[in-house]
This record gives structure tokens, C-alpha cells and sequence, in this order.
């Protein structure tokens, strides 16, 4: 089999993970045009990787290039056209999380890639963890029993990356839609993948950004264009599924802590277990309650990270793998944040249908 074909749109930090992931495979594909719309910025990335040709129009691109699989880079309000486009261009799709702006362009993307019988793959990068991957080995065999209640929290001091990441109308929302989504999606890729039914949620934006010096290391690369700052600092949720697991969300730009903390805490019947960032579980034995550690280092390792994720997205491209982290899926995460933000308007609890 040749190599596949793969383009790039948007070539924003997030972009360097995709595009390592591809050179990490030389003999299975090749990335052959990468598109953005600032051209010094493209030209200089395409310089860079090597790549034969850029463009500043991603239709432009798809309708000159012969492509195979596309990735779709650009800010979450780009990600419905941009994905459509390449769907229809005979592409197969791996779209950056969030996978939409809501649930109802995430839906349009889904049914586009099931007219067009190509894969629409959603980047929840947790999912190809180490630390992922050792505790769904102990949740599958029942160590843990029934989960029925789960934390998770990614919370940052001063960490919202500025640019389009601050404006609601490029990123749909703050830190609930941008770092939320990753540990709301690791429960339920942990959990069984059980069905969401409602959600109660908070948001306040009491801080704003550049408060004080120090604390922040997320940059966006995005420049020239008049963004605002408009989203959320920081967002609480309840959310409620259809097995009886019930999720408690909490994720930030900005908040009065001392560090910066993410973590997952999941409650069985047998068994606790928690991700912070080593897995431990608690548990009891012989009358006695235990912590158990697992031997060697059980933290998340960012060190080939996202090259799983693109070695996959490769594999189901190439061999008609199943996919680990379908559209459906993201269709899910977008239910959930489109009700936590109407219940944070509304004071209500919001049903997803």
C-alpha cells in the first residue's frame, strides 16, 4: 500500500503534535500540503517540516491536493467548515477537541462523514495515555466494580492561553470547552462510554486574565486579529448518566489556587482510584482498608503522547482499524457542554436528550 496523503489546516501550536505524529511514521504517510490563513506563518511552517506546498485557503488546498487524511487544527470555530470540506473533498478527518462550537455543528459533521463513508476521528489525546491505558486495564477485569461517582478537575491559576482561546465567538466558550472536555472525556471513555441524561452547572468570570506576573506557560501562537476576552474563568458541573454514574467537573482559566492541579478520581464498589498524577487505588482487604500503588511510574507521560494518537488515526486510515475516539463521541461531550452552559444561564437542571 502507498502512502497516504495528508494535509494539515491550521498550523497553531496543537498542529506541531500532529504533524510529529506523522513524521514518526516516514514509511506510512506523508504530509504533503499544510494550510493557514496567515501565509508568513504557513510558509515558515511548511519551510520548517519540509512540506512541497502551502496554501492560505483550505478549499483551495483540498481542491488541488489529492488528499487521504486531513488534520483539522484550526480554532474551534473553524472546525465544522473545515472538517465538511475535507469530508467532501474524499478525506478522512482527525478534528482537534472540542469537536464543534455546540452540539448541533457537531451533529452536521457526523452525519457528513456517514454520507461520505469517511472516518471523522476526534482528538481526545487522554484517551492514548499510559495512565489511561493501566486503568481501564483494572476497571475491565471489575477491580474497581460498579463506578457510580467520578471527579474531575483541570484547573489552572493563570492559564488561559490568550488570543482566540479568551474570544467566545472563535472558541465557543473558556476553560469548560477547552480543558474540561479532555477529563469529562476520560471518565467516560474509563467508564464504559455510558450515555449523559442531564447536567447542573456554574460558570463565573470574576478574575479576567493578567491579574498579576507570573503563572502562565499556555501561549496561543495566533496574532494580528482584535481578540477579546470573554469566556468563562471557571465552570462546575453536575453531570448525570444513564448507568447511575455521576460526574463532578471543574476546570480553569483563572482561580484563587495555590497550583495548578488535574486529576481523576473514580468510586466503585470495590474499589477508588485516583490519577494524581500517579494511579493509586483504595480499597479494602482482610478487614483492613489498603492503598495499593502500582509498580513504575504510572503518571501521564506527554513523551509520544500524541504520536498514539496519530499512529492511530493512521492505522484506521490505512487498515480500517475501528476507531478508539469516534464522532460519535465528540457529539456526546458537546450534549454535555451545550446543557452545563444553559443550566449556568438558566439556574436549572438542563436534560440531554
Amino acid at each position: 500500500m502507498e502512502k497516504i496523503k495528508v494535509g494539515i489546516i491550521g498550523t497553531g501550536n496543537i498542529s506541531h503534535c500532529h504533524m510529529g505524529g506523522y513524521k514518526a511514521l516516514p514509511d506510512l504517510c506523508e504530509v504533503t500540503a499544510v494550510c493557514d490563513i496567515d501565509e508568513a506563518k504557513v510558509k515558515a511552517y511548511a519551510a520548517s517540516y519540509g512540506v512541497p506546498r502551502y496554501y492560505t485557503d483550505y478549499n483551495e488546498m483540498l481542491a488541488k491536493e489529492k488528499l487521504d487524511a486531513v488534520s483539522v487544527c484550526t480554532w474551534n470555530a473553524e472546525h465544522k467548515n473545515a472538517t465538511i470540506a475535507a469530508l467532501k473533498s474524499g478525506a478522512n478527518v482527525i478534528c482537534e477537541k472540542p469537536m464543534a462550537m455546540n452540539a448541533e455543528e457537531a451533529l452536521e459533521m457526523e452525519k457528513t462523514a456517514k454520507e461520505c463513508g469517511k472516518l471523522l476521528m476526534i482528538a481526545f489525546v487522554r484517551r492514548f495515555g499510559n495512565d489511561a491505558d493501566i486503568l481501564k486495564k483494572f476497571i475491565d477485569a471489575g477491580s474497581l466494580g460498579d463506578i457510580y461517582y467520578a471527579k474531575a478537575t483541570y484547573l489552572r491559576r493563570n492559564g488561559c492561553p490568550g488570543g482566540w482561546f479568551g474570544d467566545k465567538k472563535y472558541a465557543g466558550g473558556g476553560p469548560l470547552i477547552d480543558l474540561g472536555v479532555h477529563v469529562i472525556d476520560l471518565v467516560r471513555y474509563l467508564a464504559g462510554s455510558p450515555k449523559p441524561v442531564a447536567a447542573y452547572g456554574v460558570t463565573y468570570n470574576n478574575l479576567g486574565m493578567n491579574r498579576a506576573s507570573g503563572g502562565q506557560s499556555w501561549v496561543s501562537s495566533t496574532k494580528g486579529s482584535n481578540f477579546v476576552y470573554d469566556v468563562e474563568d471557571f465552570a462546575s458541573a453536575f453531570v448525570r448518566f444513564d448507568n447511575g454514574l455521576t460526574l463532578l467537573v471543574e476546570a480553569s482559566f483563572n482561580l484563587n489556587i495555590k497550583n495548578d492541579t488535574g486529576n481523576i478520581e473514580l468510586f466503585g464498589t470495590k474499589a477508588g482510584a485516583k490519577i494524581d498524577p500517579q494511579i493509586e487505588f483504595f480499597s479494602d482487604m482482610n478487614g483492613m482498608f489498603v492503598d495499593i500503588k502500582p509498580h513504575g511510574d504510572t503518571a501521564l507521560s506527554f513523551n509520544g503522547l500524541f504520536n498514539r494518537e496519530i499512529a492511530h488515526f493512521v492505522d484506521c486510515v490505512r487498515n480500517g482499524t475501528p476507531c478508539r475516539s469516534q464522532a460519535e463521541d465528540g457529539v456526546m461531550l458537546m450534549k454535555i457542554l451545550d446543557a452545563i452552559y444553559k443550566s449556568a444561564q438558566t439556574g436549572a437542571v438542563v436534560a440531554i436528550e
